[in-house]
């Protein structure tokens, strides 16, 4: 596969040269336009020091000296836009990081997949049910999931509508962590009610103990401020799939060089747009924002190296992460040679593992579902390839959330596919309960400490 070298020239329009996949079908284009004008002329969500601050916590974590925990709905709905539901995906981040502190020994950088995952990529553009085809969900940023021509009709104004709910999300996880939600004394705050008859609580309160003498230990010896330690840091990300979206919050900021999507801190591209060529490289490649991309069985190593070429051609630390998904039963046949491929190049970038997207599977009675021992197979077969190759795991890729769902197998409770009806709530794909997150997390911890 030959790569042809990208002009210099950039803009944030420039990908529209380029063949763009997974993009909707606007009807009304002039619509479209006016909405991305409107859109660009609304605050930024996130700031430019926010994201240099991660680029600079990443660059650690390709260093081994930090660990990422990103995770968060497949994809939010606007319908989850409230108190309840917010809370609960920050509590249970906020848990599992705890319990990979305990384990690691490394700070835990908390990337919520949030206030802005709103898209997702389908296999085939039309759906038919009974005979009748429409177009397929593709998120609340471009259509409605009810199976009507009203509904699956592509809707520019639902653009400004995820902003405006992307907002409302980040402000209040602001003010949650900003009043003490998160204070690092009080991990106890933290607990989910449903839990309480968890098998591992017990487990997680004497983690939760361990971290709160641990913080209390190092206000004594060095002297930091109490306030100083009460809050974390919490960065957002996103698939930067609907590019158009994208496009419209990317913008240059006054005494820094270059151009930030101020739509979130960590964008990152999917396996199915990861095209050297495509137009997802193409706007992704003019980014200060560190970036991820989505990397799996199907992706050739001429094609590695010319993400990394393109991607970070300054070879910036912290600025790339290869996120590899390939499945419990074949991460061991096609991540080895991912590793070497990259090691060769001699150019840096951060190694985290999705264990969610290669195992999935349709159960005997009709649900899309993954299975907790898949998950921790793979998760744990990721540790052990990177440590055996030299290199080393800097983070995980979870879908999960706060509310008590029945859509993932298996864990400490036993979840069977007859269980899935009683609580599969995702519009698209499983997600891990609370328990299973938290279960996951102790798990990879247990790994970690027996690697000091």
């Amino acid at each position: 596969m030959s790569v042809s070298i990208l002009p210099s020239l950039w803009t944030p329009q420039t990908w529209q040269s380029k063949p763009a996949l997974q993009q909707p079908k606007y009807e009304n284009l002039e619509e479209l336009r006016q909405v991305v004008e409107q859109l660009s002329q609304l605050p930024p969500l996130v700031t430019s020091w926010e994201i240099l601050d991660l680029k600079n916590q990443l660059a650690e974590a390709q260093a081994g000296k930090r660990f990422v925990l990103q995770g968060g709905d497949c994809a939010e709905t606007f319908a989850s836009c409230e108190s309840g539901i917010i809370a609960s995906k920050l509590k249970v981040l906020l848990q599992m990081s705890l319990v990979l502190v305990q384990g690691s020994r490394k700070p835990v950088i908390r990337l919520a997949r949030i206030a802005g995952q709103y898209a997702k990529p389908r296999s085939e553009d039309m759906e038919t049910r009974d005979g009748v085809s429409l177009p397929s969900y593709r998120g609340d940023l471009i259509n409605r999931p009810g199976f009507t021509a009203e509904d699956r009709h592509c809707d520019p104004q639902l653009l400004l509508r995820a902003y405006e709910r992307a907002a409302l999300t980040l402000n209040f996880l602001r003010s949650l962590v900003k009043g003490g939600f998160a204070d690092l004394h009080h991990p106890e705050y933290w607990d989910l009610s449903f839990a309480r008859n968890s098998p591992l609580e017990t487990e997680y309160h004497r983690m939760a103990a361990g971290i709160t003498e641990s913080v209390r230990l190092m206000e004594h010896i060095f002297g930091v401020r109490a306030a100083e330690m009460a809050a974390v840091d919490l960065f957002t990300s996103h698939e930067g799939l609907h590019l158009h979206y994208e496009q419209a919050q990317t913008k240059q900021v006054p005494r820094r060089d270059g151009w930030f999507n101020l739509s979130t801190h960590f964008p990152w591209i999917g396996l199915r747009t990861l095209d050297p060529l495509g137009a997802h490289v193409e706007y992704f490649r003019g980014l200060e924002n560190p970036i991820g991309v989505k990397v799996g069985t199907s992706t050739p190593p001429e094609t590695l190296l010319a993400l990394i070429e393109t991607l970070n051609a300054k070879n910036e630390p912290g600025k790339l992460t290869f996120i590899h998904r390939f499945g419990a039963g074949k991460i061991a046949a096609h991540l080895p040679r991912f590793i070497d491929t990259v090691r060769r190049s001699g150019k840096q970038v951060l190694w985290v593992c999705d264990p969610m997207h290669g195992n999935t599977f349709l159960s005997s009675n009709g649900y899309k579902t993954r299975s907790f021992g898949d998950i921790l197979s793979e998760i744990e077969q990721a540790w052990e390839i990177h440590e055996s190759e030299g290199s080393h795991l800097g983070g995980v890729h979870i879908e999960l959330t706060g509310e008590n769902v029945t859509e993932c197998t298996g864990g400490s409770r036993g979840l069977t596919e007859t269980d899935l009806d009683r609580a599969y709530l995702t519009e698209v794909d499983p997600r891990l309960n609370y328990e299973q997150a938290l279960e996951i997390a102790m798990l990879l911890a247990h790994k970690m400490a027996r690697s000091h």
